[in-house]
């Protein structure tokens, strides 16, 4: 027979357990993230961008003074000019609501990159990260956040001539 405090510090944890699910769950919903590799085939040594339409749920906005964060895992067939880069790195706009400064994400967020002149052929997947710090804009709560991303996208070994 378990004890009083033993049963009472169980039902505390389990229930802090299931407000952490929950709370992972809503997180889910906050922000949602669309990803793609342009253009979608590329050679080596040819320039190109990642396009990141970022989407935030009605009623939440992303401050634009805490920091949104976006980072790539390592990729041997892409460079990138940074490890990791900001809203101001990338020039994010701004929208004033309420007094307030928060991010207006209507547009895609573009972000440079090259291909290894050593970059294997073939499909690859790109894969990322967006650390965010969301606010209730009617709730006036914060929550601090991560979500993953994922571009497909192939590579040549030459560029494709056109006719001279």
């Amino acid at each position: 027979m378990l004890s009083r405090s033993l049963f009472l510090r169980r039902l505390a944890a389990a229930g802090l357990l299931l407000a952490g699910f929950a709370a992972a769950g809503a997180a889910e919903d906050l922000l949602k993230v669309e990803s793609s590799v342009q253009p979608l085939r590329l050679a080596r040594g040819e320039e190109g961008k990642v396009l990141l339409k970022i989407t935030v749920k009605r009623g939440i906005a992303l401050n634009a003074q805490a920091s949104l964060t976006i980072e790539f895992e390592p990729m041997e067939e892409l460079v990138f000019p940074k490890n990791f880069f900001t809203a101001a790195d990338l020039s994010v706009p701004r929208v004033e609501i309420g007094g307030k400064e928060y991010l207006d994400l209507k547009k895609f967020v573009e972000i440079p990159l090259t291909v290894n002149p050593k970059a294997r052929r073939g499909v690859h997947v790109l894969r990322g990260r967006i650390k965010y710090i969301a606010t209730s804009l009617s709730e006036n709560w914060c929550y601090k956040s991560s979500v993953k991303f994922a571009a497909t996208f192939s590579t040549r070994l030459t560029p494709v001539r056109t006719g001279t």
